[in-house]
């Protein structure tokens, strides 16, 4: 793409090399500089909020990838990952903060307003250009000298100033709205994990006696209920991946295999059943492997990387060996050790071993204490709660609903401010 990306402009587009300078102070590499500073990594800016944080050091401790220097002003703009749309305009910088390489910062000139370059470099056009000429499938990227050839409108001055506080009270607004929003989720996911673990752990007659069940994640319990180690109630078994080094165990694949790329579903604890599954393996791979064919109703439990996910096999299926899986006995429900699982998300933390590679390990997986009301019992919690969890996401996914339309007229509204297709702007 050339100048045709804001052709619609009314006013006329130059070069951002032509109107703005580009990555001018580069600090030296340096390992014994012990001078603090405040550095901003990629995944420290959001297109909507900017820079969202910045990580206090000493330069000489910092990643060799800290060299930019970031002045008020400034525009970040990633050159790397760019489909993470990292990009900030700052202002109320402090004297020690320092970008990585993976920045472009972008300086405007005295003819290009800093605010309205700001929200240029924000808007729908500019960001996909970037996107679009980055090169890569995996790790995409741009070169800064190939991102400062895209060209940009330039009304002027004034104009640009009018945009730019235009812009600055609007989207003040709408942010406001959005954040009073995701609040409002926030509080329906404390209440709705606050039904989960009361019903739960506490059952539905508030005047029923009760009993220390002697679990510190559980305290007391119905005096009625069961309680012991997981494997009286349910036995535990876990995955395996057949070689890949055999092609033969990847013909024919029918059975559904759950794996880590599938524990998305599970993130926002609104699905009890697993629906997919991205891959499969074979009759013959699942023969010489340890993985076993386990039957519908099965509850796994991630056990590495995403910890403490938990769903319901709806069929016969495997998994790899990053989780625990559980067939549940005659005294258990499916469904009530689900619910069981997401109210000890705190135990699962406590329980986790390793720093890089964080895990719960067989051991100590088998060794979970659990209670076990009578199954009669058992039926009506998991009536109760999956009927509260639906209103809950009901009124959970319109206030997503509404975030989503807030956040698209937010971004219209962008692009239409800096193509002067807003009256009273131009």
């Amino acid at each position: 793409m050339s100048a045709a990306v804001f052709s619609d402009a009314p006013w006329p587009t130059k070069r951002l090399k032509f109107c703005a300078s580009y990555n001018d102070e580069v600090l030296p590499e340096c390992t014994d500089d012990f001078e603090p500073i405040q550095y901003v990594e990629i995944a420290d800016v959001s297109l909507v909020g900017g820079i969202e944080k910045s990580t206090p050091m000493l330069f000489h401790e910092a990643p060799s990838r800290a060299r930019r220097k970031v002045r008020d002003g400034d525009i970040l703009v990633s050159t790397v990952r760019t489909y993470l749309k990292a990009i900030a305009a700052v202002s109320d910088a402090p004297d020690d903060l320092i970008a990585s390489t993976g920045f472009c910062v972008v300086r405007p000139d005295e003819g290009l307003d800093a605010g309205y370059a700001g929200w240029v470099a924000k808007s729908e056009e500019f960001v996909g250009e970037v996107v679009s000429r980055s090169v890569g499938v995996s790790y995409p990227a741009i070169n800064a000298s190939q991102l400062v050839n895209i060209d940009i409108p330039v009304p002027p001055l004034e104009t640009q100033k009018r945009i730019a506080a235009f812009l600055d009270e609007k989207t003040a607004r709408i942010d406001a709205l959005i954040a009073k929003k995701q609040a409002l989720l926030e509080r329906l996911a404390e209440k709705r994990q606050a039904i989960i673990t009361q019903v739960v752990t506490k059952g539905l007659n508030a005047q029923a006696p009760m009993k220390d069940s002697g679990i510190d994640w559980l305290g007391q319990i119905p005096a009625h209920w069961g309680k012991g180690n997981i494997r009286r109630f349910a036995t535990m078994k876990t995955g395996h991946t057949p070689s890949r080094s055999v092609p033969e165990y990847w013909d024919d694949c029918t059975i559904p295999w759950f794996t880590l790329s599938d524990v998305w579903q599970l993130r926002d604890g609104t699905r009890i059943y697993i629906e997919e599954t991205a891959e499969k393996i074979s009759e013959l791979g699942l023969a010489n492997s340890a993985a076993e064919l386990l039957p519908a109703g099965t509850v796994i439990f991630s056990r590495t990387a995403s910890i403490g996910f938990s769903g319901i096999m709806p069929c016969p299926m495997a998994t790899t060996q990053d989780f625990w899986n559980w067939i549940c006995g005659p005294k258990l429900k499916p469904e009530y050790l689900l619910l069981l699982f997401r109210s000890m998300m705190q135990k699962f933390a406590e329980i986790t071993n390793g720093s890089t590679h964080k895990t719960i390990y067989q051991p100590i997986a088998a060794g979970l204490e659990i209670c076990a009301p009578p199954l009669n019992e058992q039926e009506l919690i998991i009536e109760m709660v999956m009927g509260a969890m639906k209103q809950v996401d009901r009124t959970s996914a319109k206030i997503r609903d509404s975030i989503t339309k807030l956040t698209e007229y937010r971004s219209a509204l962008v692009t239409s401010a800096v193509t002067g297709q807003i009256e009273g702007l131009r």
